[in-house]
């Protein structure tokens, strides 16, 4: 398939496609809307004085009301039209929204004993978000919350340790949308703040033809390799990650111009979305900051930091290469070959000539390298956006045009809103019946001193305690319950410790709620349950990486050096291959199931320590290996 013909197939995919088509008053009354919503999300940033509570009404309410104007009931409905029923769902949302604006000091006041206006609001707001969401995202992360949210009432006719005193349907209405622990919670103001910003950043990246240009220098840099933005995205997130110490604000900063590149070059919204997502995901682990959880790490299990950063290096390289060789394999399966270099501009005139509108970016790194809160650095980064194309005059653009950012980063932003707030439901009812201690007391009664059993608990333990809360909050939680009984199986204290952090920082790319692929596919433009299933699969590395260094902790040098860690990185890297090629179905040749499955086996058998696992798994994939070449020149 070539690059026309992949970009035919992308567009049909955009989903800029399903919005609503308005007529010129109708798309000038919309981009009111949207603009005015955009300035208002700029002056919440830099005026700090909004409440938050404002802030994420507000911003839930003109989200999931433009979400009900802008999006078709159905596949099938007709999109030049504007059902009557929209425009009411639409102003049921913002009177939701204005009453809990309006009455959000009296609700604090009375808060544990609202009355009925009050519940009734509250789940009139729930329907109308869960119903936006299925419109916008799709039914998987709804039916899930829906799911959720029996559990809150119907706990005390479970069973085990699900089993829970159940909770009154007010009771879970108001703790859900009135507390900041459900709709409202960490998720939405996570959206309302710094992703909107970056979002803005990545808008206004495109209306000034930056965007382009940093298009032109991958290509230039990596145009000519089998996916080659795809793999400056994996290593710009890799190095952005090294600093920034968050998923979500890597995934975005990053994402907004490396999304694009990789979208230009032939894959779906939902993989440039998730090569995004994954890769700013992992730089949680690359050190030198890796989160403020890295250290309260170091303090609890009285490790240097200096000596943390050396341990934590070796997994992060693994995770890396694992999602480089999955973006490799993936271009290689579709056929994107890259451009011949005679076709791709030169480097350094393109640098001479436009190599100041690389100080967004720059300036966007160095402001956060200086200690400014990330919230500061989208703002001056939208400025220098402003600013810079000016500088030169091969590089201006109408001055109108810059401004249209404004509109385009509301719409963008919808989507994310609407899963982020449903999110929200799925975190709020397992705060509410303690969903995550009842597992770290219920299953480690059940496994005993079973070493695999106690790691794969810990494992659902931190991606469910992960899901939309902060990665110190996750590891204070998940250290406190999972490692002890790490610990007692025999696992030594950091390796427990960091097993615990790992799986807690994955969850921010694991279904249903995975912030860093809802921001990813927000920017792509792509559907983002998919997206976070993509993101998923590519990050399988993370998924292994913790059970080997857990099950031999001298991969990562405790209680061993790296010359007893470097043959187990290398085997680990060879079977990164094998499972790589399993999932995308291809190595040097596409593979059927049969084969996918043995290149997936070999792989694994060589992640899992012990000489005899390597042999096998090596076998395997070279198996593998020789079939798929025995049937390429069979057919030559």
């Amino acid at each position: 398939m070539n690059n026309q013909q992949n970009q035919t197939k992308l567009d049909e995919l955009d989903r800029e496609s399903k919005y609503k088509i308005f007529s010129n008053k109708g798309n000038i009354f919309i981009g009111v809307i949207l603009t005015a919503w955009a300035l208002f999300q700029l002056y919440a940033s830099l005026s700090n004085k909004v409440p938050l509570q404002i802030l994420r009404y507000t911003h839930l309410g003109l989200a999931i009301s433009m979400a009900y104007i802008l999006y078709p009931a159905t596949k099938n409905a007709d999109r030049h039209k504007l059902p009557w029923y929209d425009c009411v769902l639409a102003l049921l949302v913002l009177c939701v929204a204005a009453y809990f604006i309006i009455n959000y000091r009296p609700l604090q006041f009375r808060a544990g004993r609202y009355n009925m206006l009050d519940t009734v609001m509250a789940g009139l707001g729930i329907a109308l978000v869960l119903l936006a969401c299925w419109r916008v995202v799709g039914p998987p992360i709804v039916i899930i919350a829906v799911c959720f949210f029996v559990y809150g009432m119907l706990g005390k006719y479970m069973g085990g340790f699900l089993q829970h005193r159940g909770f009154s349907l007010k009771r879970i209405i108001t703790h859900l949308f009135i507390t900041t622990e459900g709709v409202i919670g960490n998720p939405l103001g996570v959206c309302a703040t710094y992703i909107f910003l970056f979002i803005l950043f990545g808008a206004f990246l495109e209306k000034t033809r930056i965007g382009q240009f940093f298009i032109s220098l991958a290509n230039s840099l990596a145009g000519w390799a089998s996916g080659g933005p795809a793999k400056v995205a994996v290593l710009s997130s890799a190095l952005q990650g090294t600093v920034s110490g968050s998923s979500v604000s890597n995934t975005v900063s990053t994402g907004s111009f490396t999304i694009p590149m990789m979208k230009s070059l032939g894959y779906t919204p939902e993989f440039a979305g998730a090569v995004e997502a994954a890769a700013s995901t992992g730089g949680q682990i690359m050190p030198p900051i890796m989160g403020s959880a890295a250290f309260l790490i170091s303090e609890t299990c009285n490790v240097p930091y200096r000596e943390l950063m050396l341990i934590a290096l070796i997994p992060a390289l693994l995770y890396f290469t694992g999602i480089w060789i999955s973006v490799h394999l993936e271009a290689k399966r579709l056929g994107l070959k890259g451009l011949p270099r005679e076709q791709l501009p030169k480097l350094w005139p393109l640098l001479r000539d436009k190599g100041h509108l690389l100080l967004p970016l720059v300036g966007i790194i160095y402001l956060m390298l200086s200690g400014f809160t990330i919230t500061r650095a989208a703002l001056l980064g939208c400025l220098l956006c402003v600013i810079v194309p000016y500088l030169r005059k091969g590089t201006r653009v109408p001055f109108l045009q810059i401004f249209t950012a404004l509109p385009q980063a509301a719409r963008s932003v919808i989507s994310v809103a609407t899963a982020c707030s449903t999110a929200g439901i799925i975190i709020g009812m397992v705060t509410l019946t303690g969903l995550g201690q009842r597992i770290g007391t219920g299953i480690f009664g059940l496994v005993g001193n079973s070493v695999f059993l106690s790691l794969l608990c810990a494992m659902f333990t931190s991606l469910i305690l992960g899901m939309g809360v902060s990665t110190t909050s996750n590891y204070l939680i998940t250290s406190t319950i999972a490692a002890p009984i790490l610990i007692k199986a025999g696992i030594p204290l950091l390796a427990s410790h960091m097993f615990c952090f790992y799986f807690g920082i994955v969850a921010d790319i694991t279904p249903p709620v995975a912030l860093a692929a809802y921001a990813g596919s927000a920017i792509a433009g792509g559907n983002a349950f998919k997206t976070g299933v993509n993101a998923t699969k590519l990050a399988i590395a993370a998924f292994l990486i913790p059970y080997m260094f857990a099950l031999n902790p001298k991969m990562i040098m405790i209680g061993g050096s790296l010359f007893e860690a470097l043959p187990m990185i290398i085997t680990a890297i060879l079977g990164l291959v094998g499972i790589g090629g399993g999932f995308i179905g291809y190595l040097n040749e596409p593979l059927n199931m049969p084969l996918r499955i043995l290149s997936f086996a070999g792989g694994l058998c060589m992640v899992i320590p012990g000489v005899y696992t390597d042999i096998l798994g090596a076998v395997a994939v070279v198996a593998v290996v020789v079939i798929s070449h025995i049937k390429h020149f069979s057919r030559a």
